[in-house]
């Protein structure tokens, strides 16, 4: 047999590339968002890492990296190095102009209103450059729709996630012109100009009508309001807690303090107890829940009538164990919003004025006992409190 011609240099060099295994930086990124979304960011943050070293600062994925980095630590709390990573992704795709696989899109412009430090003017910026995006992202694939009949279905599911995500963006200006910038001269008409638009765009959203009802407060235009929440909970009230269509639960809080405001007490405490069974350590949704009724009890006190007289005092015992349930939790989870404390303590006062402390010998408002007749009990009108150890 004829001996090997030994391999040139530049073949051995080719041969050492072609040895080197091909590094699938898509498929890093997969993972990272995978685990990320499983609830571990520890891993979901080397994966990206090590996708980004691999990519580069000029690589055609270095956007998806940087947003997907920025997401990350988001989620462990680091917001400043959070902000840095979405300022270079912003660096690579100004506009969001790229496809959302490389990192284009509204994203990060979205994450950087919601973390700015200034607020204000700032935030409402952000919040502009990601709603452009997404205007161009809704264009682009409807006027694609006849193009591709075969898949007209999922084409349209994703149009109505994005008009959905934009009416989100416009309800979040909104509730900065009703804050930060209430200042503003045409602070209202932008206002009404962006809600009009967010009904339009997402009238099947909760968020959406509970962000108008939040303007119409504001306006004092409580018939509107109290109509505009009534829509928003017709949404979602009889889903499962499960139900992509039930807001969130900070969302949902704020809900119970609008539905308050307008004196809507009964679902404020429909909306509450729901709040409760999903966690029962929230020192604002009991306090609200004590809110709720006690503003309902004084209502029925208010009107003198005998025959609601027990209505009330049922109430304010409710009201008087959901009080003291939130104040012994801000204490043990050493909760920081003082003004709440003290207003649940004053509530809580003002109700022990008239009813006195707890009547049964252990003191009922030390221990929260839940029982599967509460709500049984507070609609029949039972004069019966769930037991308190």
């Amino acid at each position: 047999m004829a001996p090997t011609k030994p391999k040139s240099k530049g073949q051995k060099g080719r041969a050492k590339e072609r040895a080197t295994p091909t590094v699938n930086t898509r498929e890093m990124l997969a993972k990272a968002t995978a685990a990320l979304e499983a609830g571990d960011p520890e891993t979901a943050i080397e994966e990206a890492r090590a996708a980004y070293r691999h990519i580069g600062e000029q690589g055609r994925q270095a956007g998806a990296a940087l947003t997907l980095l920025g997401h990350i630590y988001v989620e462990l709390g680091e917001i400043e190095k959070a902000r840095k990573f979405f300022l270079t992704a912003v660096g690579v795709d100004d506009a969001g102009a790229l496809p959302e696989d490389l990192g284009g899109g509204p994203e990060k412009f979205l994450w950087l209103a919601q973390l700015s430090e200034e607020g204000g003017q700032d935030s409402v910026s952000w919040f502009e450059r990601g709603a452009a995006a997404l205007r161009a992202q809704i264009q682009t694939l409807t006027d694609a729709l006849d193009s591709r009949p075969l898949i007209r279905a999922q084409q349209e599911a994703v149009i109505n996630e994005k008009k959905r995500k934009l009416a989100d963006a416009l309800c979040a200006v909104a509730e900065v012109y009703m804050t930060d910038l209430s200042w503003e001269e045409d602070a209202e008409q932008r206002c009404e100009a962006l809600i009009t638009e967010a009904t339009m765009l997402a009238p099947e959203v909760a968020e959406t009508w509970q962000t108008v009802a939040n303007v119409r407060i504001s306006q004092l235009r409580m018939d509107e309001a109290r109509a505009a929440l009534k829509r928003s909970l017709g949404i979602w009230s009889e889903l499962s807690p499960e139900d992509p269509a039930v807001p969130p639960f900070p969302t949902r809080v704020s809900l119970v303090r609008l539905l308050i405001e307008v004196g809507m007490e009964e679902s404020a405490i429909e909306v509450a107890e729901q709040l409760i069974g999903e966690d029962d350590r929230s020192v604002e949704v009991w306090y609200l829940g004590g809110y709720g009724r006690y503003t309902m009890g004084e209502k029925l006190k208010q009107a003198a009538q005998l025959s609601e007289e027990a209505g009330w005092q049922r109430i304010w015992r409710s009201s008087r164990k959901w009080l003291a349930q939130c104040l012994r939790i801000f204490e043990a989870e050493e909760y920081e919003d003082e003004r709440l404390r003290d207003h649940a303590r004053e509530l809580l006062a003002s109700i022990k004025a008239e009813l006195g402390d707890a009547t049964n010998a252990g003191g009922d408002d030390d221990v929260w006992e839940e029982t599967d007749d509460e709500d049984d009990d507070d609609e029949s009108g039972s004069d019966e409190d769930e037991e308190m150890e």
